[in-house]
C-alpha cells in the first residue's frame, strides 16, 4: 500500500449521518439568524432607543437599547475584542460540524453558531463602524439584562453543549487517525 492511500484511508469519510447533521445545524442556525436579524430590523424601525414597551406587565417588555459590550454590557470598551472572538467562534463550529454525527449536537451548534452570526452580523455593519458596531438588544425580563434573540440562541446552544457533555454524549465526531 502507497503511503498516499494510506492517508485516503485516514480521513473522515462524509457519512448520510455526518451530512444530516450539518444540514440540521445549518437550517438551525439560518432560522435563528433570520428571527434575529428581522427581529432588530423591527426594533430599529418601530421602537425609540431606551424607551419600556410593556408586553406582560412587571415580567416582559421590549426596550431598544444598543451594547457595545457583552453580556450585561460587559467590556463595552472593548467591542473589537467581541467581533474578533465571535468571528473564531464561527470557523471553530464551521471547522467541527463537517464531523458531528449526532443530531443533538448539531442542534447545539447550530443554535451558538446562527446566534454567534446575529451578534456578529451587528459588530460588522452597525455604527459606529466596521468591527465596533453595537449589537441591538430588546428582550427586557425583571432584574435581568436586556438581550435579543441571536443571545437566546446562543444561551440554549451552550446549555445544550453543557448537558450533552454531563450526560456524556459523545458527538459522534469520526475521528482522524
Amino acid at each position: 500500500m502507497s503511503d498516499s492511500s494510506t492517508h485516503a484511508a485516514a480521513a473522515p469519510v462524509p457519512t448520510r449521518a455526518g451530512r444530516r447533521c450539518v444540514v440540521v445545524s445549518l437550517v438551525v442556525a439560518a432560522l435563528l439568524y433570520a428571527g434575529d436579524q428581522a427581529s432588530k430590523l423591527w426594533v430599529v424601525d418601530n421602537l425609540v432607543l431606551g424607551r419600556e414597551y410593556p408586553v406582560v406587565p412587571g415580567l416582559l417588555w421590549w426596550q431598544h437599547i444598543r451594547n457595545s459590550g457583552g453580556a450585561f454590557s460587559l467590556g463595552s470598551g472593548a467591542t473589537w475584542v467581541f467581533t474578533l472572538v465571535m468571528a473564531a467562534v464561527v470557523v471553530a463550529i464551521l471547522w467541527h460540524l463537517r464531523r458531528v454525527r449526532d443530531p443533538l449536537w448539531a442542534l447545539a451548534l447550530g443554535l451558538v453558531l446562527g446566534g454567534a452570526l446575529g451578534n456578529l452580523t451587528d459588530r460588522l455593519f452597525r455604527e459606529p463602524g466596521f468591527g465596533r458596531g453595537h449589537v441591538v438588544d430588546f428582550i427586557a425580563v425583571p432584574h435581568f439584562a436586556i438581550f435579543n434573540v441571536a443571545d437566546c440562541g446562543v444561551v440554549v446552544g451552550i446549555g445544550l453543549v453543557l448537558l450533552l457533555i454531563l450526560l456524556n454524549r459523545d458527538s459522534g465526531v469520526a475521528r482522524e487517525r
